[in-house]
């Protein structure tokens, strides 16, 4: 991964936060093609997207070209509709990619895996196929070992209703994303990235609103890129900016899918496998203080500010799951969910949040306590205004142990309940 020298990460300290007042690039001395953001924006989002690309970009007088400020997009549901996770994972079970666990124990696929869901697997998917081999998720023979990994990966629980994980953090992994990279053991990550280039193209393909058949349940077809967020990245880019790519997706899909944009492979950042002999495992890679093979620190809440400090900055250790200085940290952040609450607040110039009426993210983004935060609705199939305000005050947050409590500010006070207003 690149890696950015100490002189380039004294940028934002030196800038800070947007300035009051800036020169528009067109009227510099010495003249700068200045790059536009594109339309199609809510309220006056656009313009103060364009006011962050003449503040930090390349035509800015007061900053050498080699300092380049940083932008890190989440992916699912912020530069694309719909989550290519979820398109892959048909794909591999209506195409009979997932193999059975090559020691035949289903708990070796996660270490939050409950004994209820490991029984409920290992019944309706064993007698289908030897350890390490295919399972044939896409005949009728093999509808019921579909259905139960479709449950257990979508709902979080079994066919039958009994809870499937148990025991992670949750401000550092979700178990269900990360099974679904753990489910990947046995291929290598070209192979991976063939399977999702496949989902990728049905789905571009299919039309909006489109559903398909995985053994026996209806589930969503289609994907689509965001032209706004094509365009943004593209500005950003011309302007100079480095452009990350942050998701709770498996790493080799998200690389499959970041190409269109222009973000190369080496500024993607999903969940990572160890990988053994050329193959994927199903461990995953650490982050901060939390070693390979813990698989407890993925691209999740806390656990993406800690892969971002770790592979855009260089922190390693344990100061890379903490709030970096301002030197150390992107300029510009972009997501949609509670899954992106912390890189986001840690951006230090702008923080762009599409509307999913997720509770966490939105009390934030709401009560906009530094003026920095920017909500917009998505660009396709936007969600109607919530009828009730979000829970700010009292549940909106959900701590380690899953516990739901007050989304607090950095002052401690809490937030107060907010209504929705950008939809």
């Amino acid at each position: 991964m690149r890696r950015h020298l100490p002189a380039a990460l004294a940028l934002v300290a030196a800038v800070g936060a947007l300035p009051a007042t800036a020169t528009p690039a067109a009227a510099r001395p010495g003249g700068c093609d200045r790059p536009v953001v594109g339309a199609g924006w809510y309220g006056d989002n656009q313009a103060r997207l364009q006011r962050l690309v003449d503040d930090y970009g390349r035509c800015t007088p007061y900053r050498p070209d080699r300092h380049r400020p940083v932008a890190v997009f989440d992916w699912d549901n912020t530069v694309v509709k719909n989550d290519v996770g979820d398109a892959t994972f048909f794909w591999l079970l209506r195409n009979g990619k997932v193999r059975r666990p090559a020691d035949g124990d289903w708990s070796g696929t996660s270490r939050y895996l409950t004994a209820p869901a490991a029984r409920a697997l290992s019944a309706a998917c064993d007698p289908l196929a030897a350890p390490g081999a295919p399972l044939p998720t896409g005949t009728r023979e093999g509808l019921a070992c579909a259905d139960e990994l479709n449950a257990v990966y979508g709902t979080g629980a079994t066919r039958s209703g009994a809870t499937a994980f148990a025991g992670w953090n949750h401000r550092t992994t979700e178990p269900g994303y990360a099974w679904l990279a753990q489910l990947m053991q046995g291929w290598t990550p070209a192979q991976v990235r063939s399977f999702a280039a496949a989902a990728r193209t049905e789905n571009l393909t299919a039309p909006i609103g489109a559903q398909q058949q995985v053994g026996s349940a209806s589930v969503t077809g289609w994907v689509r890129y965001y032209d706004q967020q094509k365009a943004l990245i593209r500005t950003l880019r011309t302007a100079g900016f480095d452009v990350w790519i942050s998701s709770a997706s498996p790493q080799p899909v998200v690389e499959a899918w970041a190409g269109t944009v222009g973000v190369r492979a080496d500024h993607v950042i999903g969940i990572r496998n160890v990988v053994k002999a050329g193959t994927l495992t199903p461990h995953l890679q650490g982050c901060g203080s939390v070693p390979d093979g813990a698989d407890s620190m993925i691209t999740y809440i806390d656990g993406k500010r800690c892969w971002i400090n770790r592979e855009v900055f260089g922190v390693r250790g344990a100061a890379a799951e903490r709030v970096g200085p301002p030197g150390r940290r992107q300029v510009f952040a972009a997501g949609d969910s509670d899954t992106d609450v912390s890189f986001l607040s840690d951006a230090t110039a702008l923080r762009l949040v599409l509307n999913r009426n997720k509770n966490e993210l939105m009390c934030r983004a709401y009560d906009d306590a530094d003026g920095r935060w920017l909500v917009n609705p998505m660009f396709i199939q936007p969600k109607p205004r919530k009828a009730a305000a979000y829970p700010c005050a009292t549940t909106g947050y959900t701590g380690p142990d899953g516990t739901p409590g007050p989304v607090l500010r950095g002052d401690g006070s809490a937030v107060p309940d907010q209504q929705d207003t950008v939809y």
